[in-house]
């Protein structure tokens, strides 16, 4: 599990296609605390680490998961947003994250409001109904809230902070975000589908 709190910007330095998409991710973590087998959340995807090195780490990823999320996007130099999995005792800052995507979005829009900037997303119609106005969604592994909704169209405003985080200071219209909706909202939908 993790919270949707990014705790740094990782880089591709490898990619190895073999059925299976082997990745190399340099990051700023304490690599001393990082296990075979830990879970780090890579863009919002929970992936399992199987190497590690000095200031990398090394994970596999499914043919799966690659045609399900923006993962066979990437491309050595990319930054990748990256969360470490939640501890007990850790702070609950954002909202409860599985590292389970459920679709990507596309940015349609940016606009900027004061110093922040309005993205506009464009969700897959079957995910729609679960986004609402003032509800949390992980968009590339960021909890955030979102502003409005129309359609499978919706806003978030992304602050200066967000922006120099995470890999959202560079985003442009266009780009394909993993996008994870939140888990009461799906467990809210499954129960009125069952009693309909």
């Amino acid at each position: 599990m993790f919270t949707g709190i990014v705790t740094d910007l990782g880089e591709i330095v490898a990619l190895e296609n073999t059925g299976d998409l082997r990745a190399r991710i340099r990051c700023g973590y304490d690599m001393g605390s990082v296990e075979i087998g830990a879970s780090i959340a890579h863009a919002g995807v929970c992936l399992t680490v199987i190497a590690t090195g000095a200031d990398w780490y090394d994970v596999q990823i499914s043919a799966e998961t690659v045609s399900k999320t923006n993962l066979g996007g990437w491309t050595v130099g990319s930054r990748i947003n990256l969360e470490r999995a939640l501890k007990v005792g850790d702070e609950l800052g954002g909202h409860i994250v599985s590292g389970h995507v459920d679709g990507v979005a596309e940015i349609t829009a940016l606009r900027d409001e004061g110093e922040s900037t309005r993205f506009s997303f464009r969700a897959p119609e079957a995910l729609a109904k679960y986004i609402a106005p003032k509800g949390s969604v992980a968009l590339d592994g960021a909890s955030l809230t979102v502003n409005e909704v129309d359609g499978s169209t919706f806003g978030i405003n992304i602050i200066p902070h967000t922006k120099a985080v995470t890999t959202f200071g560079t985003a442009r219209v266009g780009d394909k975000v993993n996008l994870e909706i939140d888990t009461l909202a799906r467990y809210v939908a499954r129960l009125t589908e069952w009693k309909a």
